[in-house]
């Protein structure tokens, strides 16, 4: 399967992670890596390396454009951050949902088939109602499942 420029990339920083628990690059080589421009780059950063999904992004722009890319444990998420999670007004995109779902498998949290079936879940044709109202109900299904998925006394 031909992958996407952005999913090339995005596997490119995934294995660079993989080997340590953080990354520094300059936005400028890594566009040449890849012959794009640096917004690519951006592109990807800001869309498959999110808090949610399990990363923090450090950048400065100028002079090649240093980036930092940190991976986070998921003992990293307090309640805190699942509480400000919880309470967004405006919820979970179904990406974003999508993208830390994917975290959790690569992580081995969640099963392949387990990541099928809260992908179905929280997919936009399944849900009901306008656009807000999915991304909220999206939100509340996803922090459940994350919630049972790290309470203390499942077994």
């Amino acid at each position: 399967m031909v992958r996407s420029l952005a999913g090339q990339i995005e596997e490119y920083l995934k294995e660079l992670l993989e080997a340590q628990d953080f990354v520094e690059l300059q936005r400028s080589q890594l566009a040449e890596i890849f012959r794009c421009v640096p917004s690519q780059i951006n592109y990807v950063l800001s869309t498959r390396f999110t808090p949610t999904q399990g990363y923090i992004v450090e950048s400065r722009r100028g002079g090649g454009g240093y980036l930092k890319i940190v991976k986070l444990s998921w003992d990293d998420l307090s309640a805190d951050d699942m509480d400000a999670f919880s309470a967004k007004d405006e919820g979970i995109g179904q990406g974003e949902a999508e993208g830390m779902l994917r975290r959790l498998q690569e992580e081995g949290i969640i099963t392949d088939r387990e990541f099928l079936l809260l992908r179905a879940m929280l997919d936009r044709q399944v849900l009901a109602g306008d656009r807000r109202e999915q991304d909220q109900l999206r939100a509340r299904l996803l922090l459940t499942a994350i919630n049972t998925l790290f309470r203390m006394d499942a077994q």
